[in-house]
C-alpha cells in the first residue's frame, strides 16, 4: 500500500473506508442535518433518523456526526455496537457505554440507575447524552420500545437522551408497525440518503482525489464514466475506483483513464466494443 501511495503521490488511499474524517465528502443536506443535531437536538433530546439504501451515505453521516460531537468536552457520546442484542445484553452494553454498574437480571434497577445517571448529567451540562445506533434495523421490537420508555421522563415532557438511528428501509418499515408507532411519531430530525446523481458522484470523486493529494489521478472522461456507471451509489463508485487504482499500480500507469476502465470491466473478448459495460 505504501508503494501504491508513493507512486501516485497520495497521502492515503482515497477509496478506502478508513479515509480521515476531515476528508469525508459532505453534502449540503448532511451539513444541515449535523448542524441541527449539534445545535438543537443535543439540548432538547429525542430521536433522530438517518435512513437510506446501502451505500448511500448513512454510515458516513454517523461517522461525521460522531467525530463532531466527540469534540464537545461537555457531552457524553456512546455507540451501540450490538443492536441485535436481547434486552439483558442491551442493558449490559448501555451500562458499559455510560459507565454505570447494572444488574441486567433486574430490569427495574437497571432502568432506574441509567436514568439517574442521565439526570445527573443534565444537571451539570444541560446537554443530553447521545447514543448512536448503526444498523438499527437489527434491533428487536422489544428493545426499541424499552429504549423509548427508558429515555422519557415527566410524563413524556422531557427526553433524557439524544438517540440517532441509522438504518435501511427495513427500519422505517419496522417503526411504522403499530407497536412502534409511539417511537416513530417521536422522531424529530431526519436525513434521507438517496441515490446520488452523476454530478453529485462526480463532486464526491473529485473531492476524494483532491483531498488525498492528487486531483489529476484520473482523467476527466474516466471520472464521468465511473459516475455514470455507479448506479447512484457512493460505495459502488469507490469500489470500482479502488479496483482501477490497483490495476493501474500493477501496470505502472502514470494516470488512470478510460482505456484502463475497458480493460478491467469489459468482459473478456469484448474489449473492442464501443459500449462501456458496468461491472457486475
Amino acid at each position: 500500500m505504501n508503494h501504491l501511495l508513493a507512486v501516485y503521490g497520495l497521502k492515503y488511499d482515497p477509496f478506502s473506508p478508513e479515509i480521515p474524517s476531515e476528508a469525508l465528502f459532505i453534502t449540503p443536506r448532511l451539513e444541515s442535518f449535523c448542524w441541527r443535531i449539534e445545535n438543537t437536538q443535543v439540548r432538547e433530546g429525542g430521536f433522530a433518523l438517518i435512513q437510506g439504501n446501502p451505500g448511500t451515505g448513512k454510515s458516513v453521516a454517523l461517522r461525521l456526526l460522531a467525530d463532531r460531537l466527540a469534540k464537545r468536552t461537555d457531552l457524553i457520546v456512546g455507540v451501540l455496537s450490538h443492536p441485535q442484542s436481547n434486552l439483558a445484553d442491551f442493558y449490559r452494553e448501555l451500562g458499559d457505554i455510560f459507565g454505570v454498574s447494572l444488574r441486567p437480571h433486574n430490569r427495574w434497577i437497571s432502568f432506574k440507575t441509567l436514568r439517574e445517571r442521565w439526570f445527573a448529567h443534565l444537571e451539570t451540562t444541560r446537554l443530553r447524552p447521545v447514543l448512536l445506533v448503526d444498523e438499527a434495523q437489527e434491533m428487536t421490537t422489544a428493545t426499541l420500545s424499552e429504549l423509548r420508555l427508558l429515555t422519557s421522563a415527566r410524563f413524556d415532557s422531557q427526553s433524557l437522551l439524544c438517540v440517532i438511528f441509522a438504518g435501511d428501509a427495513r427500519l422505517t418499515s419496522k417503526l411504522q408497525h403499530d407497536e412502534l408507532m409511539p417511537l416513530y411519531s417521536r422522531i424529530r430530525t431526519r436525513l434521507t440518503c438517496e441515490a446520488a446523481s452523476s454530478e453529485e458522484l462526480l463532486a464526491c470523486l473529485n473531492h476524494l482525489l483532491a483531498s488525498a493529494g492528487n486531483a489529476t489521478l484520473m482523467t476527466e472522461p474516466l471520472c464521468r464514466t465511473l459516475c455514470d456507471h455507479a448506479a447512484g451509489n457512493y460505495r459502488v463508485l469507490t469500489v470500482m475506483a479502488a479496483e482501477l487504482l490497483s490495476a493501474a499500480a500493477q501496470q505502472e500507469l502514470p494516470q488512470l483513464d478510460e482505456k484502463l476502465y475497458l480493460e478491467v470491466f469489459t468482459p473478456t473478448g469484448k474489449a473492442t466494443s464501443k459500449r462501456v459495460h458496468a461491472p457486475r
